[in-house]
């Protein structure tokens, strides 16, 4: 799904309750819709969570993401930038 449909998505799931968290491509796109919590990456699109077959850079990426849902000190919406540098992977051949 894209950036835009997966932030108005989850802000109708929070909207019933429920606690969401995105993982975005396109800052920009958070922005402008405001998904509740939503982590931003910095990699090519196809590679929302980094290079293909770093499995431990993936997984720091989905338990960063995963831990903005237990954090108190944040209201939505809030963005949050991934913390562990720009390596961005090369584009599918």
């Amino acid at each position: 799904m894209c950036n835009q449909t997966v932030s108005l998505v989850a802000a109708a799931i929070e909207d019933r309750g429920i606690p969401t968290v995105t993982i975005q491509l396109l800052e920009e796109i958070a922005r402008k819709i405001g998904p509740p919590r939503a982590l931003c990456v910095p990699f090519a699109h196809g590679f929302p969570l980094g290079q293909p077959g770093n499995a431990q850079m993936q997984r720091d990426i989905i338990l960063e993401a995963l831990a903005l849902i237990d954090r108190t000190d944040l209201s939505p919406p809030h963005l949050s930038h991934h913390s562990s540098g720009s390596q961005k992977p090369e584009g599918r051949k």
